[in-house]
């Protein structure tokens, strides 16, 4: 039924090159995330998803080179989802891996304007603004106080006081731990 003598269950190349590559490309991948900016980590739009694709694609080789195995891609799968998961903690737990990693939040309207300079360093358009204030229930940039596009590519907007805004609903899903974990 299984011959395990085949290739596809033999490894193409060391178990360890395949942990190198694929760490490498994962921090140059991490590299050009933080380098394209926030607008980038905010919403996909349909470009972004075939950029994102063919990213992935043209990557691929660089990781897996002449292997082509089960055990190579599990290698490359547990490689990948454990420097992601140190990451993570890493840049929960350390300040400075934080600012290296995070993009900081940059002001794009204030009293009532948007800030031109900065939406156009961060490539947010008209579509995407009148989005975000239909977003909070909001009409105008003149019911805005301010506006900061965060780290993750979302919208913040805090109105001007003194007007009545209905908020939408907005769910973010945060992760918890699980019982008896610290």
């Amino acid at each position: 039924m299984f011959d395990l003598s085949s290739s596809a269950w033999q490894f193409g190349i060391a178990p360890i090159e395949l942990v190198v590559r694929s760490l490498l490309v994962y921090l140059v991948f991490l590299a050009a995330l933080r380098v394209s900016g926030k607008r980038e980590l905010g919403q996909f739009t349909l470009f972004d998803l075939a950029a994102v694709l063919l990213a992935a694609n043209a990557l691929q080789p660089a990781i897996t080179g002449a292997d082509a195995s089960l055990p190579g891609a599990v290698v490359i799968l547990v490689t990948l989802f454990g420097a992601n998961r140190v990451v993570a903690l890493g840049r929960r737990r350390s300040t400075f891996l934080r600012r290296l990693l995070d993009v900081p939040p940059t002001t794009i309207a204030r009293d009532g304007a948007w800030i031109r300079p900065q939406l156009e360093r961060e490539g947010l358009d008209d579509e995407d603004l009148a989005a975000a204030l239909r977003e909070h229930g909001l009409e105008s940039i003149d019911q805005v106080q301010l506006a900061v596009l965060e780290h993750d590519g979302a919208i913040s907007v805090v109105p001007r006081e003194g007007r009545h805004v209905r908020m939408h609903a907005r769910v973010r899903r945060y992760r918890t731990r699980g019982p008896g974990v610290r």
